[in-house]
């Protein structure tokens, strides 16, 4: 009894272990396509309402892709996603590198975001804890965050900018703790939508951050 129990115990481990590796070699490939797709955005010089419709295109890829992970298909779909998602950039990142000190702006907002992510995903791969009980709280968070940015359009506001990439950036941060911790303790175990939850708070943290270092700049 206890020889089983502790086969299944090391079974259920090397299914995590495998996972986890799964989810960050994707990851790692997602990010770098989407990287190449952003630069290919700069190139062509893509505008706000092209940027606009690249993420509209974005949203509805990633329920497509959601919906195929469990399919041979999911690979393609999620590589479809972040690359259109990487695309979408090229408008942002071009204002950015408009800037005075621009290229530096995104080089520090991009070591900065990876930072934050490594240190946050390696603390919650070790300690193992179970962060399920801030669920209902980031659900709150995103819905809170998604009126703030329609409101942004509409409130050409500085400092209310300011305080919604804050609170982003808050809440991305707290994410990658919630979906690495769904990974490590049984809560996700598909790796193709466990890359996409990690990849959508790597991407946000990032153009938060951007936005609140371009901020600063500007003063």
């Amino acid at each position: 009894m206890n020889q089983e129990s502790m086969y299944g115990s090391q079974l259920s481990t090397l299914e995590v272990n495998k996972l986890i590796k799964n989810t960050y070699i994707l990851l790692a490939m997602t990010l770098a396509f989407s990287a190449v797709c952003a630069g290919i955005g700069m190139a062509l010089g893509v505008g706000r309402m092209g940027s606009l419709l690249l993420s509209l295109g974005g949203l509805v890829l990633l329920f497509v892709t959601l919906r195929k992970a469990d399919t041979s298909a999911g690979l393609f779909w999620v590589f479809a996603f972040t690359g259109m998602e990487g695309a979408s950039l090229g408008y942002i990142l071009n204002h950015y590198v408009g800037m005075e000190n621009g290229p530096q702006l995104i080089m520090q907002a991009l070591g900065l975001t990876a930072v934050v992510f490594v240190t946050l995903s390696m603390y919650a791969l070790s300690t193992k804890k179970d962060f399920s009980f801030m669920g209902g709280f980031l659900m709150a968070g995103l819905v809170v965050m998604i009126v703030g940015g329609i409101a942004s359009f509409f409130i050409q506001s500085t400092p209310f900018f300011m305080a919604l990439n804050a609170g982003i950036a808050l809440l991305m941060s707290a994410l990658i703790l919630y979906d690495t911790s769904r990974i490590v303790n049984g809560g996700e175990t598909n790796y193709i939508r466990a890359t996409v939850s990690l990849y959508l708070d790597f991407l946000n943290l990032f153009i938060s951050l951007l936005n609140l270092l371009g901020l600063s700049n500007d003063d």
